[in-house]
């Protein structure tokens, strides 16, 4: 999992609950926290991060992780080059295709070593989009809270129901609707 996922949790963990609580989940997990935004990292150290923030604050790891999906979204969008022509894209569908047909391509050809998420697209008319979301990283509830992130960058209003796919939810189904 790239860094960047790694800086940006610390900084809202710090910023929403304050230093003391980072470094009293840091060290809860065995982790010193020095991540670069570059480099690449086991994402079970960020899973065991969002297990012990949950203890810590008492709020669900899957409640965490969609408060963190809606929060990275903006700086995840302001990574992406221009040359990814983000700019075609004018709504939240459009956007959520993009990610998977270029998004993830290019971050595949930039590191090889990466493993993005991937979207399989069931169906799709203006109003609703069917996708299934598979990831061995389990982390569906990040990707809600991307999808939420993206609605509101694009001004929509998107109602989201995700159904697991499989037991371990490495494949949940996503249907959205706009309203």
């Amino acid at each position: 999992m790239k860094g960047i996922i790694f800086t940006e949790f610390m900084e809202l963990v710090e910023e929403k609950f304050g230093l003391d609580v980072l470094d009293e989940v840091l060290e809860m997990s065995g982790d010193e926290g020095i991540y670069t935004a570059v480099g690449s990292y086991d994402h079970r150290d960020l899973v065991k991060l969002i297990v012990n923030l949950s203890k810590k604050t008492n709020i669900d790891p899957e409640t965490l992780q969609q408060v963190f999906g809606q929060t990275v979204f903006k700086t995840l969008l302001a990574s992406i080059p221009e040359s990814a022509s983000i700019g075609a894209s004018s709504s939240t569908f459009q956007f959520i295709r993009h990610v998977e047909d270029y998004i993830h391509v290019e971050v595949k050809k930039l590191y090889s070593d990466a493993e993005p998420p991937k979207f399989h697209f069931i169906s799709e008319s203006e109003t609703d989009m069917v996708m299934d979301y598979q990831s061995a990283r389990c982390m569906s509830h990040v990707c809600l809270g991307l999808i939420e992130g993206c609605a509101e960058h694009f001004g929509e209003k998107v109602n989201v129901e995700m159904t697991p796919q499989s037991d371990d939810n490495s494949t949940v189904r996503f249907s959205l609707t706009l309203v």
